[in-house]
């Protein structure tokens, strides 16, 4: 049964090349026709209104009106005056959504792979976030904290509706302990949805719900350990930080489990070293490298995949903080071009908060059930009515209206930092803008990390350096500051950054 989106109804993964000879009115609609022909869009879904969609494309609204009565014509679409427009019912879609043999993450693998990871930035930082929240005081002018969403953005009123909605709604016989893979209602939804906005070969069947990030790539790794023999696993430098300090790392190497450093450089995650090790499984942050902030380019995309498929190896996608762009268009997960050899782990930490406690693994259809049987040991399953309740803000709409305020919440204190830094530490430069809420202030030579966050907090600035995720201490490398704006209020950015300039400088 086709998922009802109700309101404005999600976003629509497309991509448009302006650059190319292609009018954009063909290339929409041949986005969509594949993206039905791959069963990314299912019959009796609903798709954007002409308006909304002509609005997140940067089109005119006659150009997608047009597209759509092309597809309408050619039976790709159903409409009804005074009704959404819907993805037809097509003859001799397979099990899997896909039509006439087409690979249901078809879509993900032709758009040209740009930008994803933000757990990583936490799980490194575990160490130091006692310090962070104790030093949000009233002493400090500002705290720029990286991973952590707007807090006091969290939707309250949105989620007492939704639990409302969850606790009349669920059937008596839901609250045991039910399927460990988690709620059938939300695996439903999340796999529409991740299909429809990240381009994802998603399946319900492989699908497991868990209680976040850490919990999600525990269950890999155990799982992988036990069904492929893993031994090594790859971690990107600077990410997690060091073995000895980062609970993520340590939990790996109390799997007995190799941990091995992977450099990452402009283009992302270094591939070739990948392959001169025995590692078989890599985590990543392809979308919005953590916490370098860069994007794995299209080449090292498609060399990662066929580095796993050569080593009979693992890719683990950390898709943390996807839903917020800004410069460039939206992307595909790594996921679509080798669902085989991609666990995809997503969260709703960085787009509701943290304490919702709720992500999910989309596993390779071999190994979907030994991550289930993981997830059976661990907990026995996650919170039933909690989830029920977040498909509930999925299909209402109520989701993706947050999404688009905390986009103008967050791209107005990314602009407020950007000039700050213009204004008062001009020979500053800021990197890693595209995706999330934290940017990299690369500082000029000659300045210490320690040196320059110990004065800065001794004047109410809270800042963080590059220096703690990495595998091993660089006191002579590039010096580099963590500047979150997620959680520091927009007004508070151009005073704490004109109170350090002179550190900066």
């Amino acid at each position: 049964m086709a998922i009802e989106w109700s309101g404005l109804s999600p976003e629509l993964l497309l991509r448009l090349d302006r650059s190319a000879a292609q009018p954009l009115r063909a290339q929409l609609e041949a986005g969509l026709r594949d993206a039905i022909r791959s069963g990314r869009l299912r019959g009796g879904e609903r798709l954007p209104s002409s308006r909304a969609l002509a609005r997140e494309l940067g089109v005119s609204r006659g150009i997608v009106q047009e597209c759509f009565g092309q597809l309408l014509a050619e039976g790709y679409l159903t409409s009804r005056s005074g009704s959404a427009t819907r993805v037809a019912e097509i003859a001799g879609r397979t099990a899997g959504g896909a039509v006439g043999g087409a690979v249901g993450g078809a879509a993900g693998g032709t758009q040209a792979p740009t930008a994803g990871s933000g757990s990583a930035l936490a799980s490194a930082s575990a160490g130091s976030a006692s310090a962070g929240s104790a030093s949000a005081g009233p002493a400090l002018i500002a705290d720029f904290y990286p991973s952590v969403p707007d807090l006091a953005s969290f939707p309250r009123a949105d989620w007492v509706w939704a639990v409302r909605e969850a606790c009349g709604a669920v059937a008596s016989a839901d609250l045991g302990y039910g399927d460990p893979r988690g709620s059938e209602v939300l695996r439903d939804v999340l796999a529409g949805y991740l299909r429809r906005v990240r381009g994802a070969d998603a399946d319900p069947a492989r699908m497991i719900i868990c209680t976040g990030f850490a919990q999600g790539l525990n269950l890999v790794l155990r799982a992988l350990a036990s069904q492929a023999g893993l031994i090594a696993a790859a971690f990107e430098d600077p990410g997690y930080g060091r073995a000895d300090s980062d609970e993520t790392l340590r939990a790996a190497a109390a799997m007995g489990l190799r941990v091995v450093h992977t450099p990452v450089d402009d283009d992302g995650v270094v591939v070739d070293a990948l392959a001169d090790g025995d590692a078989r499984a890599a985590v990543v942050t392809p979308a919005h490298q953590a916490p370098t902030g860069v994007v794995l380019t299209a080449e090292r995309r498609h060399a990662l995949a066929d580095w796993a498929r050569r080593a009979d190896g693992f890719i683990v996608e950390d898709d943390y903080d996807s839903e917020f762009r800004y410069d460039k268009e939206p992307v595909g997960v790594l996921q679509g071009i080798a669902p085989d050899r991609v666990f995809l782990i997503g969260t709703a930490s960085k787009a509701l908060a943290p304490a919702v406690r709720l992500g999910w693994v989309l596993a390779p259809a071999g190994l979907a059930d030994a991550v289930a049987a993981e997830k059976e040991m661990s907990d026995r399953g996650s919170c039933t009515l909690d989830q029920v309740a977040l498909a509930s803000l999925l299909t209402s709409g109520r989701y993706d209206r947050h999404l688009r305020r905390m986009r103008a919440v967050y791209a107005a204190r990314r602009a407020a930092l950007v000039a700050a830094f213009g204004r008062h530490a001009p020979a500053v430069r800021l990197t890693g803008l595209a995706a999330g809420f934290h940017a990299v202030a690369r500082l000029p030579g000659g300045a210490g990390e320690a040196t320059v966050i110990a004065a800065a907090r001794k004047r109410g600035v809270g800042l963080h350096g590059m220096d703690e995720y990495r595998s091993m201490s660089d006191p002579d490398g590039p010096a580099s500051l963590l500047m979150g704006f997620g959680n520091t209020a927009e007004r508070r950015i151009e005073p704490a950054i004109a109170a350090i300039a002179d550190l900066l400088s």
